[in-house]
């Protein structure tokens, strides 16, 4: 056999494979790399808007937070002046209960020394007709005389 015959076939085979494989392999391959490629340019896309919308969730949970430490500090704010606002008004009923409890016990000193006085007067008066009995030596009819003791207790 010649080489030059050999190197003849070789390049006929060659070619054939070379058109064959371009035929039947080569546009499967770049079809399923291109398919590929727009797979992996579809997860990058999605992996960016992925992000995105994590950093969206981010800021929106941050700005609820801080929403959520507004309202907290508000209502906290609203509790402690309603507190300041009771105690206030018990400190007001209290004065008010200790005014209404000290003029009630002024009242009733002031009717029991009423009282106190009527009976003393009672008592001076009986004392000023025993001592009348006394000087006189005789009885007073206190039913008679009752407008000359009416008198004397009065200026008592």
């Amino acid at each position: 056999m010649n080489i030059n015959v050999t190197l003849l076939w070789q390049m006929v085979f060659f070619i054939v494979f070379v058109w064959f494989s371009r035929k039947f392999v080569w546009a499967p391959i770049l079809a399923a790399i291109n398919e590929r490629r727009t797979t992996i340019a579809d997860g990058l896309a999605a992996a960016e808007k992925g992000q995105q919308a994590e950093e969206e969730g981010r800021k929106q949970a941050e700005q609820f937070v801080v929403q959520a430490k507004a309202q907290a500090n508000e209502i906290i704010g609203k509790a402690e002046k309603r507190g300041s606002e009771l105690v206030e008004e018990a400190k007001s009923t209290a004065k008010d209960e200790g005014s209404r409890i000290l003029n009630s016990a002024r009242d009733e000193i002031e009717t029991e020394l009423n009282k106190a006085k009527e009976a003393l007067r009672g008592q001076v008066s009986e004392l000023a007709v025993a001592g009348a009995k006394q000087i006189l030596k005789k009885e007073i009819d206190p039913k008679a005389h009752s407008e000359l003791l009416d008198q004397l207790a009065a200026k008592l």
